[in-house]
Order: C-alpha cells, then sequence, then structure tokens
C-alpha cells in the first residue's frame, strides 16, 4: 500500500523513505533521515539529523527527533539516532543524537511504548518493550533495559542504568543504577528498592523457581547486612544450588559488578 505525503508537509529531496510512509500536515524530514515501511509520522513533526528509523513505527503529532545533542561539547560532529520497528511514540517527545565522547549514537530498539513529553537525550540506549510513562526526562548516556517500565515526571541522571524488567515508580528522581527485576521509588533524591518485580515477571511468564530465586538474591542484597561482594559471592552460590534459575541470578550478577555509579540503596 502506498503512503501519504501531505502536501504541506516538507520532505528533502535526499530523505530515504519507503512508499509506504505517511507523512502528515506540516511536518518536516530533513535530508540525513532513513524511515522504514509502514511507519506513520504525525502532524506538526520535525525528523532530522543523522536519523535511521525502522518499520511500522508511529510518531503522533509534535515530536521532535534527531535533534543535535544538547551538550555544549556538541562541536556540529556528524552523529545518529537509530529507532528500531513498532514503537509507539507520542506527543512532543524530543529524541537527540549522539556526541563523539561516547559513541555517536542514541539508539531506541523496538516494540518500546514511549509517553508525551519524554526527552531522551543524546548517547542513551532503550532497549525493547519497554514503557516510559509522560515525562520521563532521561539525560545523556543512559541505558534502560529490555522491558523495564519508568513511571511519569521521573528525571533520571546521566550515566544511570535501569536494570531489565525493573519498574520505576512515578515522580522518582534517580541518581543511581537499579538492578534488573527490581521494584524503586523515592523523590527525595534517594531512590530506594521495593522489592522485586513479581508481577511483572509473572506477566511475561517467569517460572516459579526463578521469582523465588530473585526475591531470595533480593534479601542477600538488600535484606541480610551484607557488602555488595559478600551478596555476589551468595548469588554465585545460588546459581550452583538452583541451575533452574542460573539466568535470571546471572543477569543480576552481571548488572550489579559492572554498575558504575553505584545501585540503588534502602
Amino acid at each position: 500500500m502506498s503512503g501519504i505525503i501531505h502536501p504541506t508537509a516538507i520532505v528533502d529531496p535526499a530523505a530515504k523513505l519507503d512508499p509506504s510512509v505517511n507523512v502528515g500536515p506540516y511536518s518536516v524530514i530533513g535530508p540525513d533521515v532513513t524511515i522504514g515501511a509502514g511507519t506513520d509520522v504525525g502532524p506538526h513533526c520535525v525528523i532530522d539529523g543523522v536519523t535511521t528509523i525502522g518499520r511500522d513505527n508511529r510518531f503522533y503529532r509534535y515530536c521532535s527527533i534527531g535533534g543535535m545533542p544538547q551538550d555544549k561539547k556538541y562541536d556540529g560532529e556528524r552523529t545518529e539516532l537509530i529507532i528500531g520497528d513498532r514503537n509507539t511514540i507520542r506527543e512532543f517527545t524530543t529524541f537527540n543524537t549522539g556526541t563523539v565522547q561516547d559513541g555517536g549514537k542514541t539508539v531506541v530498539g523496538s516494540d518500546n511504548w514511549i509517553m508525551a513529553y519524554v526527552h531522551i537525550a543524546h548517547d542513551c540506549r532503550i532497549g525493547d518493550n519497554t514503557i516510559l510513562a509522560n515525562t520521563v526526562q532521561l539525560a545523556g548516556h543512559i541505558e534502560v533495559q529490555d522491558w523495564a517500565i519508568v513511571g511519569g515526571m521521573t528525571g533520571v541522571h546521566q550515566f544511570c542504568k535501569i536494570g531489565a524488567h525493573s519498574m520505576v515508580g512515578g515522580g522518582t528522581s534517580l541518581v543511581q543504577d537499579v538492578p534488573p527485576f527490581v521494584l524503586a521509588s523515592g523523590n527525595d533524591g534517594a531512590c530506594r528498592p521495593a522489592g522485586i518485580n513479581v508481577e511483572g515477571l509473572k506477566r511475561r511468564g517467569f517460572s516459579t523457581i526463578a521469582i523465588s530465586a530473585l526475591r531470595d538474591a533480593y534479601k542477600s542484597l538488600y535484606r541480610r547486612g551484607l557488602t555488595l561482594d559478600e551478596a555476589c559471592i551468595q548469588f554465585r552460590s545460588q546459581m550452583q544450588a538452583e541451575p533452574e534459575a542460573y539466568d535470571v541470578l546471572q543477569t543480576l550478577l552481571a548488572f550489579v559488578e559492572s554498575s558504575r555509579r553505584g545501585i540503588i540503596r534502602p
């Protein structure tokens, strides 16, 4: 099926749009933009920069996609924004390209639900199947892993990581990393853990054994008075004793050991 480009839209002749792409009234598409099949660009959107967008995405009105990074070190270098497939991107969102001080790319995966007024700054890495609720603000160099949920009006400090299958409550001020599978919230500058995301894991088909193992690992991490090194030793012991939970425990262990900003604490 052929797409429709509204007569008031401005699409640079050098832009690469699949013939099935729809572009709404008064939208502007820059010369270095590539958009895949089945994607809809709503009215009054601006997509520019070196931006590559996959297939079957939907951009609602007034999105600003591919703008230059809001970084004073940026000096016009050719950096990129890459967006995957089947994302829903709501009104007034802003996604910036990367910087040469990092990998030069901002990356948004596939099947994400990104609500109104979300800002994704330079060099962020967003996985697949995430939910970023209204007015989530991500500073530069942030990683949001697969299936994470970030509640509305949450601000995240640069270089933080939000682990897979975690859930951050609305209005949170996040300045450290949230481990995978963990619930977290806090708006006084001290985001705190609040247990394992049991309901989310059940909905995604995690086994009872895996969830039970994660609950025990959470106690080692937060409730038994152990240091992080001691907790990691406990994780390794669990992995040997509970091979059916090996993968989830390995995911948690690798995240904790690689954290640069440190994980949230009680």
